[in-house]
């Protein structure tokens, strides 16, 4: 026996969304015409490498509830689907610079509907024909000039070592064979938060008697971002240059801060015939945390933002709660999100540098959807492990009236505890 009523209205416990479920408009009695609607968009883009996979989608929905950015607005690969599928040109639409490329949805998708290459695909040729948002165009000449994504001076890139208090090898001065290359990247080399994670860092290495040593001058990005928001060419171009730097030194491995630029170097370089041995700075500490002497506590509730391209592009989650467990003091709380659904911060894809642009189409920042979420924890830390988030998350932090809340990389919080200092000053 079918009960209707004649108003019904549910609220998802998670966004707070209604949706109208009333028997007038949720009746299907009549027969349903699927041939109205042309296939002429989704092969434009299967035509691209990369792009086959988003017509795979047969709209079970998995996908929207674990999207970041559907939170925050209307999104998913199922709508994305359904967009092109009544019309959307999603080489002029505005939600083809919505995606972070997280990865979230690949990992629920029964048909293997992929994002992560989908999106890149498409911002390739939107990028050509000149339609892409100003503060990425913006980006992207600063990148290809100044070989960072900030634009700063190549010269100030070690500028940072003045401030560690401890010897830090360039190898253009000293080109002896080194067993750690440290891969600054761009926002440990030049924002100021991160060049304090890279200090520490250093701290850290010198501590445990790493034999480390940097680029310094004549390093550049690794590519990761310009790659994934469309810009493949500029990449390749940075790759071909980054390789002819390395080729010139002798090291056992690379280790980088960056979740990105571990992932191109693990899973983007070697298909161009480039292969290092390549480490996130937790992994290669988590393996020496038995070494560290920790000469303080912390003696704080913490909790831990996964990045994305560190857990679920690259499965790494225990190397920093390994490093977070081992420091005194420290009481580590998950959050809802975590480990192979954490929530994004917003930064990957291009995210990173399009806050503006997603400002007219998202209720919040996901930075400040993500830190209400670790407020809510209790935590009087939020721990991160990605030079992208520290800035980030506290500015959110400032925007959504939790500043109590300290944003701090792991690296910090390690080499506080070793040298005995305060965390709250």
């Amino acid at each position: 026996m079918i009960t209707e009523l004649e108003e019904a209205i549910v609220v998802s416990q998670l966004s707070g969304r209604e949706w109208d479920v009333s028997g007038s408009t949720s009746r299907m009695l009549g027969s349903r015409v699927l041939t109205d609607y042309s296939s002429a968009g989704f092969a434009k883009i299967a035509a691209l490498e990369g792009g086959e996979s988003l017509e795979f989608c047969y709209g079970c929905g998995k996908c929207v509830p674990v999207c970041p950015v559907d939170l925050v607005s209307e999104y998913g690969p199922r709508k994305i689907h359904r967009g092109v599928q009544t019309g959307l040109d999603l080489f002029r639409a505005d939600e083809l610079w919505m995606c972070t490329t997280c990865g979230n949805c690949l990992r629920v998708c029964p048909k293997q509907v992929n994002m992560i290459e989908v999106m890149p695909a498409v911002r390739e040729v939107a990028m050509a024909d000149g339609t892409i948002p100003e503060e990425l165009q913006q980006v992207m000449e600063k990148t290809f000039r100044y070989g960072n994504a900030l634009g700063e001076n190549p010269r100030r890139r070690h500028a940072w070592t003045r401030g560690a208090d401890v010897e830090v090898r360039v190898l253009a001065n000293d080109p002896r064979p080194v067993d750690v290359l440290f891969y600054v990247e761009d926002y440990w080399s030049y924002h100021p938060r991160g060049q304090q994670a890279a200090q520490a860092f250093a701290r850290i290495l010198a501590s445990l008697d790493v034999d480390f040593a940097i680029l310094g001058a004549e390093e550049k990005t690794l590519g990761d971002s310009q790659r994934l928001a469309g810009e493949k060419g500029l990449f390749e171009a940075l790759m071909e240059e980054v390789v002819e730097v390395l080729s010139k030194y002798q090291f056992k491995r690379i280790v980088t801060p960056d979740p990105h630029g571990f992932n191109a170097l693990r899973k983007v370089y070697p298909k161009h015939g480039h292969n290092f041995e390549a480490l996130h700075y937790s992994q290669l500490l988590a393996s020496m945390v038995d070494r560290m002497e920790f000469q303080g506590r912390l003696d704080a509730k913490v909790t831990f933002h996964d990045p994305c391209y560190l857990g679920r592009h690259n499965g790494e989650y225990e190397a920093p709660r390994k490093l977070l467990e081992a420091i005194p003091g420290v009481d580590l709380l998950e959050m809802g999100r975590c480990r192979e659904n954490s929530y994004c911060c917003g930064g990957g894809g291009g995210g990173m540098w399009l806050d503006g642009f997603n400002s007219n189409h998202v209720s919040e920042r996901l930075s400040e959807r993500r830190v209400r979420e670790a407020a809510d924890t209790g935590a009087d830390i939020l721990a991160v492990a990605c030079p992208y988030e520290v800035s980030r998350f506290e500015d959110a932090a400032k925007s959504t009236g939790n500043e109590h809340l300290r944003v701090m990389d792991i690296a910090e919080m390690l080499d506080i505890a070793m040298r005995a200092q305060d965390w709250r000053s």
